[in-house]
């Protein structure tokens, strides 16, 4: 019998489903440092937004907040802020 191969796997594989990462929360767990926004700072230019690659950065009326559900403190968001306004500090 003649087995089926990768041809029958479905596009994006089986670990996940397509869409967004939402509903994929890190909850309680990081690389063990998580970002801290300096609102004096942030010029709301959304750069951080753009590169994080989980909804952590929330666009606000003024400043970005970030959510920490999503985090997995991989420093995206501050290696890309144009003016600091983020850094990384330990958990």
């Amino acid at each position: 019998m003649a087995r089926a191969g990768w041809r029958s796997l479905p596009i994006g594989g089986v670990l996940s489903e397509g869409g967004t990462s939402v509903k994929y929360k890190t909850g309680e767990w990081r690389s063990g440092s998580k970002p801290s926004a300096d609102k004096s700072k942030c010029t709301n230019c959304l750069i951080c937004w753009i590169y994080c690659p989980e909804p952590t950065i929330v666009p606000g009326e003024e400043n970005v907040e970030i959510d920490l559900t999503y985090c997995k403190g991989c420093g995206i968001c501050a290696a890309e802020c144009p003016v600091k306004a983020i850094s990384m500090v330990g958990e």
